[in-house]
């Protein structure tokens, strides 16, 4: 699809931020995307068609991508989160759905920080911030300054070699435009400060475990991974179910970092299932303590029916009536003082 003359651009705390807007307002709340680290509004053209059917779909630009501006800002994740947030607020949207794809994910994750009571649902594709491993070259790319510095010339022509190792598949008109706009004066910069909050050798260094704590209330949460993603393993999806009571998870086989992209018509279809269901519940924190003290209960349980607790009397049966252990050791002393010459000889 051709966003054509669908683009809008609104300054917003220092940025121009650029957006895609498609479909008509409805009942539906509205539906806010959020592409990945280096990427763009581009990235969701092959689901907007049937996305914008029954609503306001709104496609951004974050700040230091795509056609959004580049200024000298921290580029930290909370800035991210901030700059989205005050941009709500400007265009009044007061309830929205959210899917945020990898970085963007991470900026979603931290909304629900700033503008909790905002997000009615959110969809986490393949995203940042729900564990530490992640690709070595992006860890390699958190070393500062080299990036900042030096790495402008280059930003062209990495996006296309990023683009290719990843194995994303996308036209080669979109690759070029991408390309283009990520070599635009300022996106080294953007891209460098932003790896460098969120990164560090060891891997990723914001997680939504650590603040979770912090939630006021949270909103009905799914999440789509790729099974053989080789940037954020998939496993950081059971990780958030781990955490979360009520999380929707589905895993797209076969498929890498962009499911979007490799399987556009089953991401949609998933995707509407997850937004119109009536039936989600809100996900919330698992009481930890509550879990242990179940399972113990559920120990308990199979220990007694199992037949575990005659097996365990009758071993400390057993153990009563045996020799106490000093009186064994005098035993084996004397046996080997009797046998000592044997020893010797």
């Amino acid at each position: 699809m051709d966003f054509g003359q669908r683009h809008h651009f609104a300054d917003v705390e220092g940025c121009r931020l650029h957006w895609a807007e498609l479909g008509q307002p409805t009942a539906k709340p509205p539906l806010v995307l959020l592409h990945g680290l280096n990427d763009c509004y581009l990235t969701w053209k092959n689901l907007a068609p049937a996305l914008m059917l029954d609503r306001r779909v709104l496609v951004l630009d974050l700040p230091g991508h795509g056609l959004s501006g580049r200024p000298d800002a921290s580029y930290k994740l909370g800035w991210y989160a901030r700059v989205t947030a005050r941009w709500f607020e400007a265009l009044g949207l007061d309830t929205i759905d959210v899917v945020g794809h990898s970085f963007g994910g991470g900026v979603a994750q931290v909304m629900l920080l700033e503008c909790p009571e905002r997000v009615r649902r959110l969809v986490l594709v393949s995203s940042g911030g729900l564990g530490r491993e992640i690709a070595i070259a992006l860890r390699l790319a958190s070393i500062p300054g080299v990036i900042e510095l030096f790495g402008q010339p280059f930003m062209g022509p990495g996006t296309r070699l990023a683009l290719k190792a990843t194995g994303d598949v996308q036209l080669e008109a979109d690759v070029a435009r991408l390309s283009a706009m990520n070599a635009q004066s300022g996106s080294a910069r953007a891209f460098a400060r932003t790896v460098r909050d969120i990164i560090d050798w060891r891997g990723q260094r914001h997680t939504f475990f650590k603040r979770a704590k912090e939630l006021r209330q949270l909103p009905s949460i799914a999440v789509f991974w790729g099974s053989q993603d080789t940037i954020i393993p998939a496993s950081h999806a059971q990780a958030l179910a781990d955490c979360l009571q009520g999380v929707r998870v589905r895993l797209f086989e076969g498929c890498g970092h962009y499911p979007h992209h490799e399987e556009p018509d089953a991401f949609v279809s998933a995707l509407r299932d997850f937004l119109d269901d009536p039936t989600v519940p809100q996900a919330r924190l698992r009481d930890v303590r509550n879990e242990k003290r179940r399972y113990s209960e559920l120990i308990a349980t199979w220990f007694a029916a199992s037949g575990a607790r005659r097996f365990w009397r009758k071993r400390t049966d057993r153990r009563a009536t045996s020799p106490a252990p000093d009186a064994v050791s005098a035993v084996l002393h004397s046996h080997f003082a009797n046998h000592r010459s044997d020893f010797a000889k």
